[in-house]
């Protein structure tokens, strides 16, 4: 094999360029499970043959549905397009309105998820999706129907006929279909084939950090791998032959880092935040001469420029800050070995771009959609004038953008998808010719793009002005106070925000003020702290237009969430049904 052109060729190509004794590696509830790439291939040669012996047909679709990054997942996803199936992946936080929504529309054959809950959840709707034949789950806990059923259905015999189903699949072929988690309207099935997805891989290429000599290559995978920002990169990992480890959950991601070291990993803005303000709140705490070195550290690094722009000065402080305060919070993290943070799905904002540079963890901040398989532009610190703080990098080969006359993104390339499955009105509606209209606003500057807003986001205020609520959000998740913020203020004479305040970061100033923290329930109606939280507000507003500047702020008791229907799976505020859910309060904002 001289390179992959199917998705399902980059462990073979491992296998016959650079095999490994551990490809990839999962917790499994303490009984850690590891595969070698010799290994992995049989384990998707016998499920593949199982498949056949199914009555799968190329063409016929399965689901996957995760709680977490698994071999298994990884396993049957390359058995599926193996045999020329189609796999669906979906989130394991949808309601089982969307299962039955996708399964009834991507025809699914075949289903299988995680764990028990997960196996309840599809199975009280199997009914309401006459397609759907079996439902199997990956932990043997429970009364679901065990995957190695599939395998197990298969046998040798069928290798013959695995071999020229895979010689059958050309890379211009439907690989998957990954229907949108969408801010508004029900999912779209995004239809991205293996080209597309095999050309972003080796354009992106370029963009990470060489593979180490005589080192592992070591990643650590947590984001939904159902997403195509994270699963592209498992095809990456595979390809440059990465020992691939994956993350207990969200909640141990700390013990995880620690555990496998990574050279990289992936990360949304959400996390690094929470990353920065746990460093922040911990280095502001040790108090005295300590303290005053932290802050000193952190005011240094939020003044970070790539490529050494601040001078030998700036750089010789930098050394020292990073031995006396930035190698401890590597460390801490589990982050000795890092060499790139990929960071993609939502804007960063550029504080934690500085900060997390300037300590040594390079931020590699991304742009792309599902539909664009999904690199568009990377920011890359492999060789001088690839990295610009507050843009999302230049575009990787093969790919053009140009801009609307509103503004618009548009995207032409390699990595544009089929189109939406089922729906060529919609597919219409977003392409003109080869160009794919994004929904995004944005500029280049000397080559680097530039996000400004969502192009269904802006809002307009009584007075005519257009308003761009990210930019403001973005700013405003710079007050340690603010954990969540949503901008509101269409036909109204100025933006609002509604806030949910960071509990941990209040109460660490109530302590210090010697003010009775009231708990979450009480902020709102604490004078006291509403007044320190709004003078944040209006700080970090003073570098805004008169127009565009939040006024005032209504404090919210609880998060926005998954469950409430009030954020995407990928963490992005749906807007339209958090306007709903507290339209009260919003009302009484601008009422005062």
């Amino acid at each position: 094999m001289t390179e992959p052109t199917r998705l399902f060729d980059f462990p073979r190509y491992q296998l016959e360029h650079n095999p490994l004794d551990l490809m990839m590696s999962m917790p499994n509830l303490g009984n850690r499970v590891s595969y070698s790439t010799e290994q992995f291939i049989e384990a998707v040669d016998r499920t593949a043959r199982g498949l056949i012996s199914m009555g799968v047909q190329s063409g016929e679709k399965i689901a996957l549905i995760s709680h977490n990054n698994r071999c298994e997942w990884n396993i049957m996803d390359h058995a599926i397009m193996s045999v020329g199936g189609i796999n669906v992946p979906l989130y394991p936080t949808m309601t089982e309105a969307d299962y039955e929504y996708i399964l009834n529309h991507s025809e699914s054959k075949y289903c299988a998820v995680s764990n028990q809950e997960l196996y309840d959840k599809v199975l009280s709707i199997k009914d309401k999706i006459p397609t759907l034949e079996g439902v199997f789950v990956f932990e043997r806990s429970g009364n679901g129907r065990h995957w190695s059923e599939i395998a197990e259905a298969g046998s040798d015999d069928l290798q013959g006929q695995l071999e020229e189903r895979m010689a059958a699949v050309k890379p211009e072929d439907l690989a998957t279909i990954i229907y949108t988690s969408g801010t508004t309207g029900t999912p779209k099935g995004v239809m991205l084939s293996h080209n597309n997805i095999v050309q972003t891989v080796m354009k992106s290429i370029p963009r990470i950090p060489p593979v180490l000599i005589n080192e592992p290559y070591r990643v650590l995978s947590f984001l939904p791998v159902c997403h195509i920002f994270e699963r592209m990169l498992h095809y990456l990992y595979m390809y440059i032959g990465a020992n691939i480890y994956f993350a207990e959950s969200l909640e141990t991601i700390k013990e995880d880092l620690a555990e496998s070291q990574p050279t990289v990993f992936t990360a949304v803005p959400r996390l690094l935040e929470k990353f920065y303000d746990g460093i922040v709140a911990k280095g502001r705490a040790a108090g005295g001469v300590k303290a005053a070195i932290f802050n000193w550290a952190v005011g240094l690094a939020l003044q970070w420029e790539p490529d050494g722009q601040n001078g030998g000065f700036y750089e010789w402080k930098l050394k020292i800050a990073r031995k006396l305060v930035f190698s401890k919070v590597k460390t801490a993290l589990g982050l000795d070995n890092i060499r790139a943070v990929a960071c993609g799905s939502a804007a960063l904002a550029p504080r934690l771009a500085r900060f997390f540079n300037a300590a040594g963890i390079p931020i590699y901040e991304g742009y792309g959609l599902t539909e664009t398989s999904p690199v568009v532009t990377v920011n890359s610190d492999v060789e001088p004038g690839l990295m610009k703080i507050g843009y999302v990098g230049k575009l990787i080969e093969g790919v053009e953008v140009k801009f609307a006359d509103d503004g618009e993104i548009l995207v032409k390339g390699f990595n544009v998808m089929m189109g939406y499955y089922k729906e060529p009105e919609k597919t219409a509606e977003v392409m003109s010719g080869e160009w794919f209209h994004t929904g995004d606003i944005g500029r280049f500057d000397d080559g680097f793009l530039k996000i400004t807003d969502r192009k269904k986001e802006m809002f307009k205020t009584s007075g005519g002005k257009y308003v761009a609520p990210q930019l403001l959000e973005n700013a405003l998740k710079a007050s340690l106070f603010i954990e969540q913020v949503m901008v509101v203020g269409e036909g109204q004479k100025f933006p609002g925000a509604l806030v949910v305040p960071n509990a941990d970061a209040v109460e660490e100033w109530c302590k210090r003020k010697n003010h009775a923290f009231p708990g979450m329930e009480g902020i709102r109606n604490d004078e006291v702290i509403a007044n320190r939280i709004q003078e944040d507000v209006n700080r970090l507003m003073e570098p805004f237009a008169q127009w565009e500047k939040v006024k005032a702020i209504r404090i919210l008791p609880t998060m926005f969430a998954i469950e409430n229907g009030e954020l995407t799976p990928t963490l992005k505020l749906k807007r339209k049904p958090i306007k709903e859910h507290y339209q009260g309060e919003i009302d009484q904002l601008y009422a005062s």
